[in-house]
């Protein structure tokens, strides 16, 4: 009977349909906002239930001949991200999603992206796209100069001027009238602001600079891409914009195309608030060159719409403690005679949502957290309203009295690379959670973790990437992640106590680690622990008998098949650098003291894989590990005007 004819042609006509849940059917190719540096791209589909379809991805400057490969992108979906305490949870849509890496701003690139899939694909498998890089925003060139000069000013003033901010940017009116509005400022317009002390008397009902009642200023007008509208300080001594107690000194949340450059900003709860979730927020906004003293929070958005920001060469100062290192949840402080704080003063110098954001070269300082991605929630499905997307780069953060930078809520494509945190009371590299990534951590330094972890994965993150980072401190877990992928990376303990060096806890049977460092803690037996189930097993709800706990590497490699290039390192592979001290969990170390570089000849180097865009131009015959490679010069950390050493004892 199976010979017959008929039922041989009918077994004919549904094999395709047997084998559609394994073919791959492409969908919607969505490219994201460009930054300066970075490409950032998603491609949603349907079927392949196996996993095994691949994107490979290559590039060029138009006009040139040569292809480039970048990485491929990273297979997406299913993972489920949840926290079960704020009723949050969300499976991630299937499909690749990835980033072309370090580019040169202003650059028009082509861009292919191949689908294959061995069971077959569906529709079209090959995407191209032609992509500009950014460029930072520049003042128009062509607009009015409106010259502002603070109410105490004496000597001549240059045409036209104004008394405050306020008066060039709305025109003239004090008390009732603040609101009449009647000269605004133009797109392409600067308003130039003289040096001087600029700080509202909110208790003045007729205050010279416009802030009764509230001492905050709100900015409200649309400039350009083309023509921005720009704030700036004229050179002529130190702009203090000083909030004098206020709980918030300008807002912003309706701006778009604003440059804010050169200024000072003090005393405020608030120094720029730039969007409320699902109420309104900027667009395209630029924060420069600026100082903040004193803040409880430097710059400030949750809105899903806000795009585009560029926050670069700041210095924050925040209110915590700049002496001794206190978490907020750190028990046997009391008794210690050291509070937690649990009452915070200063809660992060950034915060952002929305894409496109870059937050590049800004130091930071004594803030619960430094640079952070809203928590938000779980995202939007309209590509241009959520978390992705976003530039957080050489950043020099010390003293956070929890994480140096937080991802939390972040969807796709953000990329947090060369920066250097020294000084976290909790941990140093957060993603609790991440929607499906991928979100890149890659060529970051730290340093004194004393009691969290070097990586924050919490809240069932998934899609994590971390190459070449420099950890000197534990990799801990408390929640599964899923489709996280590890590479030359170093992670070296410090001699905690009955802490092993690194801990992997995948929820899905999706990863990956190789070619990493690791030193492991003196007497502690458990050096390597591994959570993974078998496929098609999630471990979200993992019980200790799950996992498993190994002394050595090469008994971890035996039972996990990872780490098949992995090897065990000391502090001997650095040219000058000795851990910090696990007893002196309190005690605040200083990035002028610590010395990152390998040295020549040991271990970590050429011990590493070539990653396409991320390690290229590497020295010797393969990568070294870590964040510093040999013969390349260090990243400048923090602002490009600070040519010194900005945190001294």
């Amino acid at each position: 009977m199976l010979h017959h004819p008929r039922i041989l042609s009918t077994l004919a006509a549904l094999m395709p349909l047997l084998h559609a849940g394994n073919a791959t059917r492409p969908g919607r190719f969505h490219v994201e906002h460009p930054t300066l540096l970075n490409l950032g791209f998603e491609w949603s589909i349907e079927g392949d239930d196996n996993r095994n379809a691949t994107v490979a991805v290559r590039f060029r400057k138009s006009g040139a001949s040569a292809w480039r490969p970048a990485l491929p992108l990273l297979r997406i979906g299913g993972e489920r991200v949840f926290r079960e305490r704020e009723n949050m949870t969300y499976t991630v849509p299937h499909g690749f999603a990835g980033s072309i890496l370090n580019l040169e701003p202003g650059t028009s690139y082509d861009c292919e992206f191949t689908l294959t899939d061995p069971d077959g694909v569906t529709g079209q498998a090959l995407q191209k796209a032609t992509v500009r890089t950014r460029i930072e925003p520049k003042p128009y060139a062509g607009g009015r100069v409106l010259h502002v000069y603070p109410d105490d000013h004496q000597g001549p003033k240059l045409e036209p001027n104004f008394i405050g901010l306020k008066h060039a940017y709305y025109g003239a009116g004090r008390g009732d009238w603040t609101a009449v509005r009647m000269n605004k400022v133009q797109p392409g317009d600067t308003i130039m602001i003289h040096g001087g002390l600029y700080r509202p008397d909110r208790w003045n009902y007729v205050d010279p600079l416009s802030a009764p009642f509230t001492g905050s200023w709100s900015l409200s007008l649309k400039g350009t891409a083309e023509k921005p509208i720009t704030i700036k300080a004229a050179g002529d001594g130190e702009v203090i914009f000083d909030g004098a107690g206020s709980h918030k000194l300008l807002d912003v949340i309706s701006t778009e195309h604003h440059i804010i450059e050169g200024i000072t900003f003090r005393n405020t709860d608030i120094a720029i608030f730039a969007g409320e979730k699902e109420v309104l927020g900027a667009v395209a906004l630029t924060v420069r060159n600026c100082r903040f003293e004193n803040v409880g929070a430097g710059i400030w958005t949750e809105y899903a719409g806000s795009s585009d920001f560029y926050i670069a060469d700041n210095l924050f100062l925040g209110r915590e403690d700049q002496m001794r290192l206190i978490g907020w949840n750190q028990a046997g402080q009391r008794t210690a005679g050291i509070y937690p704080s649990h009452q915070l003063v200063s809660f992060f110098a950034v915060k952002v949502y929305g894409p496109g954001h870059v937050i590049a070269h800004n130091a930071i300082a004594y803030f619960h957290d430094g640079i952070c991605v809203s928590t938000y929630g779980p995202p939007s499905q309209d590509p241009d309203r959520r978390a992705s997307s976003i530039d957080i780069y050489n950043n020099d953060i010390h003293l956070s009295n929890d994480d140096f930078i937080e991802t939390d809520g972040g969807t796709h494509n953000i990329r947090v690379f060369n920066n250097r945190g020294v000084n976290a009371a909790h941990n140093g590299y957060s993603a609790q959670p991440f929607f499906g990534g991928p979100v890149y951590f890659f060529r970051n330094v730290l340093y004194h973790v004393p009691i969290g972890s070097a990586f924050k994965f919490n809240a069932a993150p998934a899609g994590i990437l971390a190459f070449h980072n420099t950890m000197i401190t534990e990799q801990t877990a408390t929640d599964p992640y899923s489709n996280a992928h590890f590479r030359n990376n170093l992670f070296l303990g410090r001699d905690f106590p009955e802490r092993g060096i690194m801990t992997w806890a995948n929820a899905t049977s999706n990863f990956s680690s190789d070619y990493n460092g690791f030193r492991p803690n003196r007497g502690t037996r458990n050096q390597y622990n591994w959570l993974a189930p078998a496929g098609g097993v999630t471990a979200h709800a993992a019980k200790e008998s799950d996992w498993k706990h190994f002394a050595t590497l090469p008994e971890l490699r035996q039972a996990s098949g990872q780490e098949a290039h992995g090897i065990e390192v000391d502090y001997d592979i650095f040219e000058n650098l000795a851990p910090p001290d696990p007893a002196r969990r309190h005690h605040v170390y200083h990035a002028m003291d610590l010395n990152f570089r390998l040295k020549a000849g040991s271990k970590a180097v050429d011990a590493g894989t070539p990653l396409p865009t991320v390690n290229d131009g590497f020295s010797g015959k393969a990568p070294d590990l870590g964040a510093l490679e040999i013969g390349q010069p260090e990243p400048h950390y923090g602002p490009r005007w600070i040519t010194w050493k900005p945190f001294y004892r």
